[in-house]
């Protein structure tokens, strides 16, 4: 995948020279949209048909900010691999991110398992987007949260890769079936539900995993002295104290549409947004104001 990579620097210069697309054009704000100190997203999965770019586009469009990390799993290599699979929409994700960073937005990259090419990059910038192995944000009331994937947490990933390919492949299986049955939802004038979480809500296994990571994650931030941890990788998004922690994850782009976003005052906030054609765009939040 290096190689790959490479390419995928020399493409990246190539969407982000030409001239701003439709997608693109940020400059003019719609009415509503909100200016953030950070944003956080993950779990992107650019490459792969469950990726809602669309709605990841509407979504940045309507929340500019001074910080955009980028928690890993942005681009699916695991699925690229297998077959290329790469729509206007997923150029067009590419091209904002790019020009988010050629205007003064600070934009980190902090590579996943999914994505993990890019890790061989780690210290490197490419079209202004920093590759980090993690790092460090600290919010405006001096807070420190410590930003990492989380796949270094996953068991499966760590000790048995080949079960996580199975596991990729039976979730994928999922999604094309969720997409279908979303379809008829949809024609039925019933809202989107999601198959993957409902089974990872009622599965008292998968249960259990969550609750392990959660705790691990957050026991490895307090470990390394900092006040919180934003990750992704379970796409399951979540803000909740863990022992004194404030444990993130910002959920992802496939499924839950989410997004961890700090206000200028330093309220951190979950957004779950839906965007419709010819609906007004929806969010469901949660914050957290947890004293230093």
């Amino acid at each position: 995948m290096r190689a790959a990579f490479d390419a995928l620097g020399d493409w990246t210069a190539h969407v982000g020279g030409g001239q701003d697309t439709a997608a693109d054009a940020d400059d003019a704000h719609p009415p509503g949209h909100r200016h953030l100190r950070a944003v956080f997203i993950s779990d992107l999965h650019l490459g792969t048909p469950g990726c809602q770019a669309e709605g990841l586009l509407d979504f940045l469009k309507h929340h500019p900010s001074d910080h955009l990390y980028l928690v890993g799993d942005i681009v699916d290599g695991w699925q690229l691999r297998r077959r290329w699979f790469w729509p206007q929409a997923h150029n067009d994700v590419v091209q904002k991110l790019l020009r988010r960073a050629r205007k003064g937005c600070r934009v980190v990259f902090v590579p996943g398992n999914h994505d993990e090419f890019a890790r061989a990059f780690v210290g490197h910038s490419f079209g202004g987007i920093e590759v980090a192995e993690d790092t460090v944000h600290t919010t405006a009331d001096g807070r420190t949260l410590w930003v990492t994937h989380g796949d270094y947490f996953d068991g499966v990933i760590q000790c048995a890769k080949w079960l996580a390919y199975v596991g990729d492949n039976l979730y994928e299986f999922t999604l094309k079936l969720n997409r279908h049955l979303n379809t008829l939802r949809a024609r039925m004038g019933l809202p989107y539900w999601s198959l993957s979480a409902y089974l990872k809500g009622k599965v008292k296994t998968a249960l259990n995993y969550v609750t392990d990571f959660e705790v691990a994650v957050a026991a490895e931030a307090r470990r390394r002295g900092h006040d919180g941890v934003v990750c992704g990788h379970i796409h399951r998004a979540e803000m909740r104290e863990i022992d004194g922690i404030l444990y993130c994850n910002d959920g992802d782009w496939v499924e839950s549409h989410t997004a961890l976003v700090e206000h200028m005052d330093g309220r951190l906030e979950l957004v779950q947004w839906h965007s419709l054609p010819g609906h007004q765009a929806s969010t469901q939040t949660r914050s957290s104001e947890m004293a230093v």
